[in-house]
């Protein structure tokens, strides 16, 4: 029988790469998530009942403990970008990570690989970078030989960075942001997964931090963006203090509302995050070290991004007839 792995958040945005390569290695891979009817498009990953998505609440031992029996290996892909109601950055972040460490050593689980952040520190004046370092600190504690990767922003088909800045250019000339000079190395969500796998698989263990092999400012990578979606627009870099000011606003409508309306643009915590780089230290192990060439941004973008171009598939044709001769 072949060996199988536990991926929690399987179904989400890294983790659906990483079970994607753990099924063509030939592993069963059990795909923990919230949602199991929803994540039925994993399936076809593999063969007939090679991959299958499971119901996990990572708040829960019972639940944890329950996805990872018969587990050779476990993957933790779950994190937050902005916490709403029971899945505080706390519960999710620092709290599930050190729960699924702990089970795992518990079951005898081989190996585990915890996908963390880029900026990962248990003094960090965010939340979000908080919580990441607490959930490092417990993962490395009940399981010291767990691999850890510290991506940079990740990129892809389904992220929530580039897709998001592409669609706001579509509703004026203006597109705003924060944190304008702020550095990141954004790294294709496909790398990342290699890298995982390479722990899965006992081929590496340690620390690694990732990034591309291009590091730009927001700003810059918004320049990026809108050459791939050929739109002008004009990037506004709004001071810290205005983008504190929107995201107050916005956090208090999620809080007045329980939620209903979900903060999505721009939170308190986020601001407090775009006022640190995000590249890879220099000192830190990285793909060098794993054997992987990351990918650049500009051989991905426009196999994605080609949708929020004004006349989306159909520009390439109308720039072609231009240059034919009547």
């Amino acid at each position: 029988m072949s060996n199988l792995v536990t991926i929690f958040g399987g179904s989400g945005f890294v983790g659906r790469y990483i079970a994607r390569r753990m099924a063509r290695e030939g592993w069963r891979v059990r795909v923990a998530c919230r949602r199991p009817n929803d994540a039925i498009f994993v399936r076809p990953y593999g063969t007939p009942g090679q991959v299958e998505p499971v119901f996990c609440n990572v708040r829960d031992d019972a639940s944890v403990r329950a996805a990872m029996v018969g587990a050779d290996a476990v993957v933790n892909c779950v994190g937050i970008l902005n916490a709403l109601g029971k899945n505080s950055f706390d519960a999710v972040q620092a709290e599930a990570p050190g729960r699924i460490a702990r089970i795992a050593a518990e079951q005898g689980v081989t190996r585990l690989v915890h996908i963390s952040a880029i900026g990962a520190n248990v003094e960090a004046g965010s939340n979000y970078a908080r919580t990441k370092g607490e959930g490092e600190a417990a993962v490395l504690s009940a399981f010291p030989s767990a691999m850890i990767l510290r991506p940079s922003i990740i990129f892809g088909t389904e992220d929530g960075f580039f897709n998001r800045f592409a669609g706001m250019t579509r509703f004026g000339p203006i597109l705003p942001i924060v944190g304008g000079n702020t550095k990141f190395q954004p790294v294709f969500v496909d790398d990342v997964a290699a890298a995982a796998v390479k722990g899965v698989l006992g081929q590496a263990s340690g620390t690694y931090e990732l990034g591309g092999p291009d590091v730009d400012t927001f700003k810059g990578l918004m320049g990026r963006m809108l050459a791939v979606v050929r739109r002008k627009r004009l990037v506004v870099n709004k001071p810290f203090f205005a983008g504190r000011i929107l995201a107050g606003g916005l956090d208090f409508v999620q809080f007045v509302t329980g939620g209903l309306i979900k903060n999505s643009i721009l939170t308190g915590d986020q601001v407090k995050n775009l006022r640190h780089d995000n590249i890879v230290a220099p000192d830190a192990k990285g793909f060098a070290d794993l054997g992987i060439q990351p990918t650049a941004m500009e051989a991905i973008l426009p196999e994605y991004l080609w949708r929020y171009r004004p006349s989306g598939q159909y520009l390439a044709i109308k720039e072609s007839a231009k240059n034919l001769k009547a």
